[in-house]
């Protein structure tokens, strides 16, 4: 009988101890769960450049570079190309276990291509070349069983450096001349004299500070004449100046100079100030 109750109480210690082992979790010890079942899920889930699965992976566009793209059987992987590029032709090494295609979206200057890929199995690895109106691209594609990249695309930063310049030049362009000029103040008694080439003046004038020698509106085309000062002994000095759309800004006021193109044969056009003793003088 005493065995039997000993027996009785060692199996209601056990089930009470198994039992309080089995509380319900708590909310953290479920979410440590659930943690550890997702982080246990994510390197299957990660591409081989480090980017999630499924993702789109953005590269840095440069000349004569190979761009790695990893995809899996059964999900179409999209090359994007650059808004306004247009597709010329597409090269696979491997034709018959890769799926190439390719369709367009949005319209106009905003119209974008996009090559759609898909591996038949895991496994492989072909390339892939890509011509466009613009450039080309060089791609090995990998296939592995369950990553893959949902699509990837470019960024262009000599476009952007060029987008950059071109808007610096036209900030500048829009630039005035001059600024702070007083239209009363402004002197046009020079005279221009001497030989007559394609870029020679049509005026000069100046502010009181500064003198401005105007030229055709196609003297960016050509080459720019030197400008040279002539002292009062007829001695040329180089001065300051510098070239603001189709004028030369001097910094200082003179009495005459001398533009000079050329070396056998020298082009030389005279600019003398009117009210000079000297340009009254000379030819």
């Amino acid at each position: 009988m005493k065995q039997a109750l000993c027996s009785v109480f060692a199996l209601v210690s056990l089930i009470s101890g198994e039992a309080s082992r089995a509380q319900p979790l708590s909310d953290k010890r479920r979410q440590g769960i659930a943690v550890d079942g997702q982080t246990r899920k994510d390197p299957v889930e990660r591409a081989a450049s480090g980017q999630f699965a499924g993702a789109f992976q953005a590269f840095p566009y440069a000349d004569a570079s190979i761009y790695r793209v990893m995809t899996a059987p059964e999900r179409v992987t999209d090359i994007v190309l650059q808004a306004g590029e247009t597709l010329v032709a597409v090269a696979s090494g491997d034709t018959a276990r890769w799926i190439v295609g390719d369709t367009s979206s949005g319209s106009g200057p905003d119209k974008r291509t996009h090559i759609l890929i898909k591996p038949a199995s895991a496994g492989l690895t072909t390339n892939l070349l890509v011509t466009t109106d613009r450039r080309s691209y060089h791609l090995l594609l990998t296939s592995a069983r369950e990553t893959g990249l949902a699509g990837i695309s470019w960024t262009y930063p000599q476009d952007a450096l060029i987008a950059l310049r071109e808007a610096e030049e036209a900030k500048r362009l829009a630039e005035p001349v001059a600024s702070g000029l007083n239209v009363e103040k402004l002197d046009f008694r020079y005279v221009i004299s001497g030989d007559s080439p394609t870029w020679r003046p049509v005026r000069t004038f100046d502010d009181g500070r500064q003198t401005y020698i105007e030229f055709p509106s196609y003297i960016g085309v050509g080459e720019a004449p030197p400008l040279f000062v002539l002292s009062q002994d007829g001695e040329a000095q180089l001065v300051n100046y510098r070239m603001r759309e189709r004028y030369y800004v001097v910094d200082r006021l003179f009495d005459r100079a001398e533009l000079r193109l050329g070396t056998k044969r020298q082009q030389i056009v005279r600019i003398s100030k009117a009210s000079s003793d000297l340009a009254r003088a000379r030819p």
